[in-house]
């Protein structure tokens, strides 16, 4: 008779884990996933900033979940917020850009309404 493990993992049992491996954090997959569409839902319009927020809660929950259960994915979910974090940054830049634009332009209609020409 042969005693060998089975490559078919055993039902239920903590067996079972042993045999077929870890399982991949879905948490860090959804992170890495939203984080690389997050600039596309900014670039059609739709959804950029919520993708970003989606990813880092997920991305912090997995990283939180995988050192607790040992699953695959950290380096998934790092990914993820590190992609998350520079869009943040890029987003912030930007915007603090334009208010600065607009602000200048303002002052420069300002001026030339006060000075008369």
């Amino acid at each position: 008779m042969d005693h060998r493990p089975s490559a078919v993992p055993a039902a239920g049992g903590p067996a079972s884990t042993a045999i077929a491996g870890r399982s991949w954090n879905h948490l860090a997959l959804v992170s890495l996933a939203t984080a690389i569409l997050g600039p596309f839902g900014n670039a059609i319009g739709v959804g950029g900033i919520t993708l970003i927020i989606i990813s880092l809660v997920t991305g912090h929950m997995a990283r939180s979940e995988i050192k607790r259960t040992g699953e695959k994915g950290a380096t998934v979910a790092l990914i993820g917020l590190v992609i998350s974090y520079v869009h943040l940054a890029v987003i912030t830049l930007i915007v603090i850009f334009f208010f600065g634009a607009v602000l200048a332009l303002l002052t420069l209609l300002l001026h030339v309404v006060t000075s008369g020409g």
